[in-house]
């Protein structure tokens, strides 16, 4: 048996592999060479990987990836994904071209989330192939999410596959690696309502039908509606109207319909289908005939405290020195599907440059998420 300095130079190195990931182009839906980077780092590990594609125009194709290892015991799933938002212009370098100033890596995904998928790998290879464990990667969780998590999940259902716990590496650290894991997103759906009315000149609206004062009467019915105070985990659910439009640039026409958009951000005291009922029935009491259409991004939901927050915590707190928050904020992630299979958290990097100009990750915190990653293999397998 070679040395310990010999095997822990074999080990990917975590850096290196970030900088890998970052440089293969991942603009969501994602698919292609940054799945060879990953397919790459894992098949000496011992990993079998299964590579998919699924799903057409507008919402694909989108490149799925499950990487399974065998062994006894409980199984462990790492869960994440290799698409990033685009870049934008601005940025002092170039987005996909990694790169090294002071104690910072820069480029696009090194926070949100290519980072953490390299200390996945950066863990496994440091741990024993004793226990099941699987990476369920996607390459669409920052667009639609149409083809990717989900399609993962009923190909595993297919292969047999179900962890008995799960954990997301999103950036979930606000100030300081280490003091944020997620237990729980909120839900999310968004609400069209559409109006009708009749086009007419405003100088004769006895001839015409303004939409408008029916919408804006149902908004301001909506405006005023609250829905709950929170609860123990979850702040209090919101509704919000992010658009209002008629398409109508003459200043002499009353306009032929008009139209807003909502968005509704709920706790685990809603439910989804609930929420865009009670939102029609009150636009059609004031807007008799008016369309109203709901899509839900996600249901809300928690993993109650207990065997997998304890874990993740205490590796937290024996290899950074400090008790991580139990937290339910920000926006959705993949853990609204995968919690249909087990419990799941979420963990990982300091999110402050997430989806920004510059993206940076501090070299120091990808080495240490990696030791944390490490130390939740061991416990789960000890």
């Amino acid at each position: 048996m070679p040395p310990p300095s010999i095997v822990e130079s074999l080990l990917p190195d975590v850096v290196e592999l970030t900088k890998a990931l970052i440089a293969a182009e991942s603009v969501t839906p994602a698919r292609g060479p940054v799945f060879d980077v990953l397919e790459t780092a894992l098949t000496p590990l011992g990993f079998k990987v299964e590579r998919f594609v699924e799903g057409e125009a507008p919402d694909g194709p989108v490149e799925n990836l499950l990487a399974t290892r065998g062994g006894t015991g409980r199984h462990f799933a790492f869960a994440g994904h290799l698409d990033v938002v685009p870049p934008g212009p601005g940025w002092t370098g170039h987005a996909f071209t990694p790169e090294i100033r002071g104690d910072l890596l820069y480029g696009r995904g090194a926070v949100d989330m290519k980072g953490a998928i390299a200390a996945f790998v950066a863990a496994a290879a440091r741990v024993p192939a004793e226990g099941k464990l699987s990476l369920i990667i996607t390459g669409d969780e920052e667009g639609p999410a149409t083809f990717g998590t989900q399609k993962l999940i009923e190909r595993m259902a297919a292969r047999g596959v179900k962890p008995d716990l799960c954990l997301v590496g999103e950036p979930t650290s606000a100030h300081r690696l280490g003091d944020t894991i997620k237990i729980g997103r909120r839900g999310s759906t968004v609400i069209w309502i559409d109006v009708p009315g009749r086009q007419g000149h405003v100088a004769y609206p006895h001839l015409a039908d303004n939409p408008i004062p029916r919408l804006v009467a149902a908004l301001a019915e909506i405006d005023a509606i609250t829905l709950d105070a929170g609860n123990d985990w979850f702040q209090a659910s919101n509704i919000e109207v992010t658009d209002i439009h008629t398409g109508n640039p003459a200043t002499n026409v009353i306009p032929g319909n008009a139209s807003a958009r909502l968005s509704v951000r709920f706790n685990d005291m809603q439910r989804g289908p609930d929420l865009i009922a009670r939102i029609e029935a009150i636009v059609q009491r004031h807007a008799p005939g008016a369309q109203v259409k709901g899509t839900i991004y996600g249901e809300a939901f928690l993993t109650q405290p207990g065997e997998l927050s304890s874990l993740v915590a205490g590796a937290i707190e024996a290899k950074l020195g400090i008790t991580p928050e139990l937290s339910t904020s920000g926006g959705t992630s993949d853990a609204r599907y995968l919690v249909k299979l087990c419990p799941v958290v979420e963990f990982g990097l300091i999110n402050a440059t997430m989806h920004k100009l510059d993206e940076a990750v501090a070299l120091a915190d990808l080495t240490a998420l990696a030791d944390v990653y490490e130390e939740v293999l061991r416990r789960v397998h000890a």
